[in-house]
């Protein structure tokens, strides 16, 4: 039998062709994503992670040196390094004092602004040889004063730095202006993946990172032979156990990991998802592929077992060709697959967030088992159950014909089991419309409820095909004849009709409720930001650790058309169920810049030991007004209890908690710090020149930004940018495969009906009407999985949008007409596209040579 499959596989080139493209894409598709999916992470990990090869023990403080005073500000200093150059065991000690600086470009705008671990800032600790082997020269000299600097050769040629240029930056304070001495090279993979290096003199970074005379860590490497662990215990001996200690590398690589995963995570679930759908949509047509091919088959298969082939035999041969074009299909998608994933960086980058430089392809070893997984096991278990049914056909009655039209008890079964899917699916979407948030749990479920929709539409849609192309019919029937065959033709076979359009109908219901939900989120999500917040002008820092210029409050209260300047302390607020952002205000100023709308209480009482909750924070930690709470706020470790004042409506300036400025700034990871400044501004004061005197206020710190009201609520649309990545994307997916579909089932329905179609040309019908009767066809079909898909997308965003609801006061439904009607649109085109090859083999054909076939 094995022969009898390698015959089988060979006889027909183009069927032979057809089948492993529809293979090869879905394991192209699933195995680009997944090697993608690794790479970006790998990608992000080196973007984000330090080299620890060569570092046996770090020694670091134990308390934060930024801002400490001289007594806590650790022992990190020259005559330490030179104790630990003395330990037995140790071949180096090399001292750093690293920190951050965000650099601003040539033309001004920030450098990789807001990712803090990607913008490195080191010391120049020449060695004995005068050189410093972690930053090697490239160009020009090392810095030697304060008002001197050096770059990283990436960042110099990103930018167009030269020697001579005055680069300005900012670590957490007022803007810095130095002279550009030196460009020199580094290994470290943060950089080398996009990040920014800024290399001071010695004295400078210490002042800035640490304290005058202290580093902020020492870097150990030791002898070879040397164990990590005791040598760690001999250098502990030596440090004062209240301000230093000491960590071996592989203890340090271990923590790495862990905060590098958990920064990585959200990187790789766009991926993974689209491995998902792709899986999802390559296995219906490579189903669809196998069940037509088979189908085709019936009078060969009863030919086999005329001659006295079991049904064993039958199968077993049918199995064989299904592995021998899965291996073929799955090394060539495997091959495609890394293209894809070679392209999809570009495609998937946006400007506010682009993957890391320098990214290679990390192919391991899962993109091989999915490989194979779809293109051998997919298609083996596509090919089983058609080759199952086609075997159990009696010899006699499969060679008198070659379609067997599924009985009343297949069809009963059918709609019983969809109608059951549907009543579960909808049912539980329906019962999620009370829900009040939009909790993990919830968002489960209505995914679940959603994927049992979509299964449901296409179980029903062999029986749904009927009524809704006899409906859509009405307008091909306007075509005349033509119109009126390619309806019938669609509607001759429901089952593969449905299985065609079934491709459709997953990626339009996923892109129609991606599509509504986006929508009315972003709109939701832009009268939240324009309703909570009463300032006109918002001037922040881009993150808890960074802080504005202290002298920056009062400089932009002094702007002409500026009523009120209003600093808030934001910080982390740590309590029992989790970590929130408290924002510290002054009870004066916040009724100015806010838009407050308490449920209960009010902030006339807030101050030291009070705080303020959002609607959402008290719901979740099940207080109110009066409540007492025990939470600790940025660096104090110890809890302390926080008496409830108040209870407000969620509100994005706001944030999750409202606390005493006093209280916040004081515990605050920078003290007596302020994050943002909120301007209130005279009416007629609103304009581009107004923002301009704030930015200089603001002294163009590359930390700090300056919006407008009109500008966050850009920001708000802004976040729903993934979405919107992924909705495309999985347009894209869908057209492509769906495309496919829809081309290998006018192909084989054009060689099914080659003597109909050599009828039709006997009597009289043109080539142009051949195919326009083909494309009409093909367009049918592509209608009537849209319509499928577009009622179960919405069907799905209605009930994801009811849990948003519960989350987001200002949530409405909101269609977005112009992206329902491109994807219409698009479907329909995927029709016109897929009947062009079909149609014109079709409209080639010898009308004597076609009637003659058999």
């Amino acid at each position: 039998m094995l022969r009898t499959a390698l015959r089988n596989v060979l006889a027909n080139k183009a069927r032979l062709v057809m089948t492993v493209l529809a293979v090869c894409l879905g394991v192209a598709f699933v195995c680009g994503t997944l090697v993608f999916a690794e790479s970006s992470a790998a990608a992000y990990r080196a973007a984000a992670s330090k080299d620890f090869a060569d570092i046996a023990v770090s020694v670091t403080p134990k308390s934060a040196p930024p801002g400490a005073a001289e007594e806590e500000a650790g022992a990190l200093d020259d005559a330490l390094v030179r104790k630990l150059a003395e330990v037995p065991g140790v071949a180096a000690a090399r001292p750093a004092a690293d920190g951050s600086a965000t650099l601003n470009g040539a033309d001004g705008r920030p450098l990789r602004a807001g990712k803090a671990w990607s913008n490195l800032a080191a010391a120049y600790v020449p060695g004995k040889d005068g050189k410093d082997g972690r930053h090697p020269l490239v160009e020009g000299r090392a810095p030697r004063s304060g008002g001197e600097l050096a770059v990283d050769s990436g960042t110099a040629a990103a930018c167009g730095f030269s020697i001579g240029d005055t680069v300005t930056l900012a670590t957490d304070g007022p803007v810095l202006k130095k002279r550009l001495v030196g460009i020199v090279r580094t290994e470290d993979s943060r950089v080398t993946a996009g990040g920014t290096l800024a290399v001071f003199d010695k004295a400078t970074a210490q002042e800035l990172f640490a304290s005058p005379g202290r580093y902020t860590s020492i870097d150990v490497s030791a002898e070879p032979g040397t164990d990590e662990f005791k040598l760690a215990e001999r250098i502990t001996a030596l440090l004062p156990a209240d301000r230093a200690e000491a960590v071996t590398g592989t203890a340090q690589a271990t923590r790495q990991a862990t905060y590098t995963d958990t920064l990585t995570r959200g990187h790789q679930k766009m991926p993974m998802i689209f491995a998902g759908v792709s899986l999802f949509i390559g296995s219906f047509l490579i189903v669809n592929t196998f069940t037509m091919l088979v189908a085709r088959r019936t009078r060969e298969i009863a030919l086999l077992r005329a001659i006295g082939s079991s049904r064993r035999q039958v199968v077993r041969s049918i199995l064989w060709e299904a592995v021998l074009l899965g291996l073929v299909s799955s090394a060539a998608g495997f091959v495609l697959g890394i293209g894809i994933a070679a392209v999809l960086p570009d495609l998937l980058s946006t400007s506010q967030d682009s993957l890391p430089d320098g990214r290679p392809l990390v192919i391991g070893p899962l993109p091989v088992v999915a490989a194979l997984a779809v293109g051998v096991g997919v298609t083996v278990l596509a090919a089983w159950l058609p080759s199952r049914k086609a075997a159990k056909v009696a010899p006699i009655e499969a060679l008198r014909a070659c379609e067997q039209p599924p009985t009343a008890a297949a069809s009963r079964v059918r709609g019983v089991v969809g109608l059951v899917l549907l009543a579960a699916g909808a049912g539980l979407l329906v019962a999620l419309t009370g829900a009040k948030d939009a909790s993990e749990e919830n968002l489960r479920n209505a995914m679940f409820g959603c994927a049992l929709v979509v299964v449901a539409l296409i179980v029903l849609a062999p029986l749904l095909a009927v009524p809704v192309i006899r409906l859509t019919g009405r307008l091909t029937g306007r075509f005349g004849i033509t119109g009126h065959l390619a309806r019938e033709n669609a509607l001759r076979d429901p089952r593969r009709t449905a299985a065609t359009a079934s491709a459709l109908i997953v990626s339009t219901a996923l892109v129609a409720g991606l599509a509504v939900i986006g929508n009315s989120t972003g709109q939701a999500l832009d009268r939240q930001a324009a309703a909570g917040l009463g300032a006109d002008y918002v001037i922040g820092s881009r993150s808890t650790l960074t802080a504005i210029d202290p002298g920056t409050e009062k400089r932009v209260a002094g702007v002409p058309g500026v009523r009120t300047a209003a600093g808030i302390a934001d910080s982390t607020l740590f309590t029992g169920g989790g970590v929130r952002k408290i924002a510290g205000v002054d009870p004066a100023t916040v009724n100015d810049v806010m838009k407050l709308d308490f449920v209960s209480g009010s902030l006339k009482d807030l101050g030291p030991g009070r705080i303020a909750l959002s609607a959402a924070v008290a719901r979740e930690q099940g207080v109110s007004a009066g409540s007492q709470v025990k939470a600790r706020i940025g660096r104090n470790q110890e809890f302390t209890q926080y008496t409830v004042v108040g209870v407000y409506e969620d509100n994005p300036t706001a944030g999750d908690v409202l606390g005493s400025r006093a209280d916040v700034q004081r515990d605050g990871f920078l003290p007596d710090s302020v994050q943002r400044i909120l301007v209130r501004a005279d009416g007629a004061a609103v304009s581009k020149t107004t923002e301009d005197r704030l930015r200089a206020a603001a002294g163009n710190s590359p930390l700090v930004q300056v919006k407008d009201r009109q500008a966050l609520v850009d920001e708000a649309a802004g976040s729903l940018a993934d979405l919107l990545t992924l909705m495309y994307g999985l347009l894209a997916i869908g057209t492509v495969i769906s495309l496919l579909g829809i081309v290998n089932t006018l192909a084989m329905s054009v060689a099914d009906r080659t003597r109909e179609i050599g009828v039709l040309r006997a009597i009289g019908m043109d080539r142009a009407g051949i195919r326009r009767m083909i494309r009409l066809e093909s367009v049918t079909v592509a209608a009537f999985g849209t319509l499928l898909g577009l009622a179960g997308g919405l069907l799905g965003a209605w009930a994801v949008g009811s849990l948003t609801n519960g989350a987001l006061k200002q949530y409405s439904l909101a269609l977005p007409w112009g992206t329902l009607l491109l994807v219409c649109l698009v479907s329909l085109t995927i029709g016109v596209l897929a009947a062009a090859v079909p149609a014109r083999r079709a409209a080639s054909l010898s009308p004597l040579e076609a009637v003659a076939e058999r």
